[in-house]
């Protein structure tokens, strides 16, 4: 089984005994040689199938190692390698040992769903006016760094976090006493266990004497914690994972756990697999220079067993609209040349870029499909605004009217919309006339006193919003949004951000058309966007169009990526993590196996307007243009590694930093001349 691998992977495969990190590039055979790894111990070493553990996170990768493995050792051993989720192993433990708790192992696992309609009832019964998916998301949060509720509550000091410390209590008070378990508790209620009983934990970690995890970027806090009593008695814990690959931060991966792996397990032996058999050169020398400039890393350097291939290309628009339209072209002859439609794909950084994307296939004729999202017309976000837009086209269409009676949020619940739809329907009324000729007292009797009172505002703002597409067709969208709000109600988001800037790209692309066409009305726009967003004509080869995050673990043949100017690709402003944005990139990069085409246009639709887009400062820093800037970021702290500019000796990295005072003083090597230079006269790149 050791005969077809490189040496660095039989380094990794062959080491039994302490604590091995495996840090594997993008498509340098991770899953190979953890497979063959588990194979090894059992078929060459010895060791007992039942004294492993190989933890992952997906149920389909666990399943393809499992195949893997048996196909290499056989079925001829008693039981099985346990090789599952972390939440797979989480479950089957509570079976056994959730008693220890004072719980039934009979307990019953709620979903999503579940998990919000009980909280949807618990701020009901509080009063509680916030957004389910955030108060669903801290509680999540909370059980991942294992915050209990009464530490919710202490630590609280916010009104809105005071509240959600009370559900999160109520909420746990709920499924205790109902004998549920949501899908962090499978982990939370392990650990603790484990962490409660200590002469437990030694016959479990004495029990998976090798323990092995796949993606290992990718843990948070609470799996690395676990990771620790279930290793605890030996320290035979192999991680596979790529430091340069960990772009889920913003979901509580934190990157801590594999840059400082052999400081928490001593004794660590570290392996490079640096042998990629993905991409061709030319695409890993651009990754390879990109990721570079990532002063957190442990760093390695990507070398292609292909060998070398074409040249990075990049591809200059006007604007997206040329863009999509150049890229569907381009496409169009690959796939007429004999090209598979599932070797060709299109990345972007943020889901508002599809839309242009979907616009300009569906007007060249080229099938798409989105992967891991939904389309852009499909979006809650945007279907609201295009409700919106239905009802001041025609106020009588009851099917956009009732989606948008509550959201935002006018406390007109669904007891309120059904009794108003029953009248109406009685009265031989749409809603709308409906609530326009009911008095409001007579709406407050067949509603509420506060339902009633917002259904009559709407309708006002109704008539207000007409008159203005009567007046100025192009002004109107400012004022709908001053009138409606709409961003306002889904900044609030857990996916918040995302929304807006999608509701922005709906509002920049509606001022666009009407630009182009000063005559159009809001019926003949509403058409417009039916028509584009209907693909169901369409019977060509399809091709993936998909957000960068979804093309994880993907490859493909013919790659383009859109969006690679600043302020998009990278993202900037409140809560960007630069180093995660280039892990990004480096992802992006390193899906393509032989043709690479990067986009950039001189203007897209920037929080609903039109603007002027420098170029991405990776397009520089992987080496393929030489006239974009380095840009600078300023900092408060230093660290080996950094990238640092000074007016005088220019470019230099940082190479020990000591504090001296309210700043550092810093070793910097500029291009082999070093100097010692305190940190207030540089700044970071």
């Amino acid at each position: 089984m050791l005969e077809e691998l490189n040496q660095a992977q039989r380094e990794a495969v062959t080491h039994i005994d302490g604590s091995l990190l495996i840090l594997a590039g993008a498509g340098s055979g991770k899953t190979k040689t953890l497979t063959t790894r588990l194979a090894y111990l059992i078929g060459e070493v010895g060791i007992d199938p039942a004294n492993t553990l190989t933890l992952t996170f997906t149920n389909k990768a666990a399943s393809e190692m499992r195949e893997r493995a048996i196909s290499l050792i056989g079925n001829r051993y008693a039981s099985p390698p346990l090789l599952c989720t972390f939440h797979k192993f989480g479950l089957i433990f509570l079976k056994f040992h959730i008693e220890k708790l004072g719980r039934r192992n009979t307990f019953v696992i709620i979903d999503s769903d579940d998990k919000k309609r009980l909280i949807r009832s618990i701020a009901k019964e509080m009063k509680v006016d916030l957004n389910l998916s955030f108060i669903g998301s801290e509680i999540s949060k909370y059980k991942n760094t294992l915050l209990d509720p009464k530490e919710v509550t202490e630590k609280a000091e916010l009104p809105d976090y005071k509240n959600i410390a009370k559900i999160y209590e109520a909420y746990e008070a709920n499924i205790v006493e109902n004998n549920l378990v949501d899908f962090d508790d499978l982990l939370m209620l392990t650990f603790k266990i484990l962490d409660q009983h200590p002469k437990l934990r030694k016959e479990v970690s004495n029990h998976y004497q090798y323990i092995m995890v796949d993606e290992y970027q990718d843990t948070n806090e609470l799996q690395f914690k676990l990771l620790e009593h279930l290793s605890s008695e030996h320290d035979n814990i192999s991680v596979v994972g790529d430091d340069d690959q960990s772009i889920y931060g913003w979901r509580g991966a934190n990157i801590r756990n594999i840059l400082d792996f052999h400081k928490h397990f001593k004794d660590t032996k570290i392996v490079k697999l640096e042998v990629n058999y993905r991409s061709t050169q030319p695409i890993l020398d651009a990754s390879n220079a990109l990721i570079e400039h990532n002063s957190h890393r442990i760093g390695k350097k990507l070398s292609s067993h292909k060998g070398d291939g074409e040249a990075v290309k990049l591809l200059h628009s006007l604007d997206e609209g040329h863009e999509s339209r150049a890229i569907a072209k381009e496409i169009k002859e690959l796939l007429s040349s004999g090209v598979h439609q599932d070797e060709v794909a299109v990345l972007y950084r943020i889901n508002a870029l599809s839309r242009s994307l979907e616009e300009g296939f569906t007007k060249e004729g080229l099938g798409f499909k989105l992967i891991g999202g939904m389309r852009f017309y499909e979006r809650a976000e945007v279907k609201d605004i295009i409700s919106y837009f239905r009802v001041l086209s025609n106020p009588h269409d009851d099917f956009s009217f009732l989606r948008i009676a509550n959201k935002p949020k006018r406390g007109i619940g669904k007891v309120s919309i059904d009794k108003l739809h029953r009248l109406a329907y009685d009265k031989h009324l749409s809603i709308y006339q409906a609530i326009e000729t009911l008095s409001l007292k007579e709406l407050e009797k067949a509603t509420t006193k506060r339902a009633a009172t917002s259904l009559k505002k709407l309708i006002d703002d109704i008539h207000m919003l007409q008159a203005e597409t009567e007046e100025s067709i192009y002004n109107f969208v400012t004022l709908f949004e001053e009138t409606i709000k709409l961003k306002d109600h889904y900044h609030s988001l857990v996916d918040g951000y995302e929304r807006v800037l999608n509701i922005d790209e709906f509002y920049g692309y509606f001022r666009e058309s009407i630009m182009q066409n000063p005559d159009i009305t809001l019926d003949e726009f509403l058409n417009n966007i039916s028509l584009q967003s209907d693909q169901d004509e369409v019977e060509q080869d399809t091709v993936a169009i998909m957000s960068i995050h979804a093309a994880k673990g993907l490859e493909f043949e013919h790659l383009y990526v859109i969006g690679m100017e600043e302020e998009f690709f990278p993202l900037l402003g409140e809560g960007c993590n630069m180093e995660e944005e280039r892990r990004l990139g480096y992802v992006a990069i390193t899906r393509a196996k032989s043709d690479l085409t990067l986009c950039y246009v001189d203007s897209r639709f920037y929080k609903g307007r039109r603007k002027q887009l420098d170029k991405s400062r990776f397009l520089g820093e992987a080496g393929l243009i030489s006239d974009t800037a380095l840009k600078i970021t300023k900092t408060a702290d230093f660290k080996k590694g950094d990238l640092v500019k000074h007016k005088i000796f220019g470019i230099g990295r940082v190479q020990a930093a000591n504090k001296s005072g309210r700043e550092y003083k810093l070793l910097i090597n500029f291009g082999g001349n070093k100097k010692e230079i305190l940190s207030s006269f540089v700044q970071s790149v």
